[in-house]
C-alpha cells in the first residue's frame, strides 16, 4: 500500500478500535447505573441527617432526581460526558471537583506500577527463556507464579510487616502534602510493590510463554545453529517477535493494576480513588460512582488501544 493511501487506512482503524473502546465503556457505565440502582437504599437516605423526616427525604430524593426513571438519568449523564461534565454528586460537589485530586494520585501509582511491572516482566521473562529448562528457569517460573497467586492486600500486608512495622524502613501510612498528594516519595514504595508483585508474576509467564513459541520458530532455530550468544538471540530474534503477545497481556494488567489500586491504597491511607470510591458506593452516589469508572474506564481504553496498534503494526493486522 502506497504511504498516501497508508494514512487514511491507518487512521481509519484506529478511529474503528477507539469507537468500539467507547461503545464497551458505555455499556459498562449503563451496568453501573443499574447495579446502584438495585442496591437498597439510595442517595437520598444515605446522605440524610439525623433528625429529617420522611418529608425531607423525599423532598431531598426530588431534589437528586431520583424520582426520575434511571434511564433518563442515565441519559442526561451521557449526553453531558462529551462536554467534561460528570455530574453533580449526592452532597452538591461537582464530580470533577472531587476527583480532581485523587485521580492524579492514583494514575501516578498506576503507572509507576505498570512501568516496573513491565521492566521485571520483560527482565525476569527473557533471562528464564535464554535458559530452557535450567535453574533460573524453573525458580523464575514457581516464583512468579506463586506471586500472582497472592491477592494485592496479602502482598500489601506482608510489605507492611517486614518493611514498616519489623524493620521501620518506610512509614506505614500515606501522609498528604499541602496539595493533596504524598508529602514524600517514600510512601510511593510499598503502594507499588503491592501491585507490582502479583502483576510482574502474571507478566513473566506471558514473557517466557511468548518467548518459548518463538523459540520454535525457523529464524530463531536457525540462530542458534549459527552459533549466536543465547542472550542475543533472544533479544534480537525471538523478542521482536514475541511483543504482540507480550504488548496484549501486558495492556489486560492496567485494569487489574486500577482495580488493585483501590484496596491498595485503602490499606496504605493512600489519597487516591479508593477512598472516594467506597465512599460513594457506601452513599449509593451514582455521578461519583459512575465518575469514577468512566476515569479509570479512559486510561485502560487507552493503554489497550496501544496495545492493539503495536500488535496490528507488528503483524500487520487490523487494530
Amino acid at each position: 500500500m502506497s504511504d498516501s493511501r497508508r494514512g487514511p487506512a491507518v487512521a481509519a482503524r484506529v478511529l474503528g478500535a477507539l469507537g468500539r473502546r467507547v461503545l464497551m465503556l458505555a455499556v459498562l457505565l449503563g451496568l453501573v447505573f443499574a447495579a446502584v440502582e438495585l442496591l437498597p437504599g439510595d442517595a437520598a437516605s444515605a446522605s440524610s441527617e439525623r433528625g429529617d423526616s420522611a418529608a425531607d427525604v423525599e423532598a431531598r430524593r426530588h431534589l437528586l432526581g431520583l424520582d426520575r426513571p434511571v434511564w433518563e438519568r442515565f441519559w442526561d449523564w451521557m449526553t453531558a460526558l462529551p462536554t467534561g461534565d460528570l455530574g453533580t454528586s449526592a452532597r452538591g460537589q461537582k464530580v470533577t471537583d472531587l476527583l480532581a485530586d485523587p485521580f492524579p494520585n492514583t494514575l501516578v501509582l498506576g503507572a509507576s506500577a505498570f512501568v516496573l511491572t513491565v521492566i521485571a516482566s520483560l527482565a525476569l521473562g527473557s533471562w528464564a527463556a535464554s535458559r530452557p529448562g535450567g535453574l533460573a528457569d524453573r525458580v523464575i517460573g514457581h516464583t512468579s507464579t506463586a506471586a500472582f497467586a497472592v491477592p494485592e492486600f496479602v502482598t500489601a500486608v506482608g510489605l507492611l510487616l517486614v518493611l514498616s512495622l519489623w524493620t521501620g524502613w518506610l512509614p506505614a501510612v500515606t501522609m498528604t502534602g499541602a496539595d493533596g498528594s504524598p508529602s514524600d516519595w517514600t510512601m510511593l514504595i510499598m503502594p507499588v510493590l503491592a501491585l507490582v508483585i502479583p502483576q510482574t508474576g502474571w507478566n513473566t509467564r506471558i514473557v517466557r510463554g511468548a518467548l518459548a513459541d518463538q523459540a520454535r520458530t525457523p529464524h530463531v532455530e536457525a540462530a542458534h545453529l549459527d552459533g549466536l550468544p543465547v542472550h542475543r538471540v533472544v533479544l534480537r530474534h525471538a523478542l521482536p517477535g514475541a511483543v504482540p503477545a507480550i504488548a496484549t497481556g501486558i495492556a489486560t494488567s492496567t485494569g487489574m493494576l486500577l482495580g488493585g489500586a483501590v484496596v491498595v491504597e485503602t490499606l496504605f491511607n493512600y489519597p487516591g480513588i479508593g477512598s472516594v470510591l467506597a465512599a460513594a458506593v457506601a452513599g449509593r452516589d451514582t455521578p461519583l460512582i459512575a465518575g469514577v469508572v468512566v476515569c479509570a474506564g479512559a486510561a485502560i481504553s487507552l493503554v489497550l488501544l496501544a496495545a492493539d496498534l503495536i500488535r496490528a503494526r507488528t503483524l500487520g493486522e487490523r487494530p
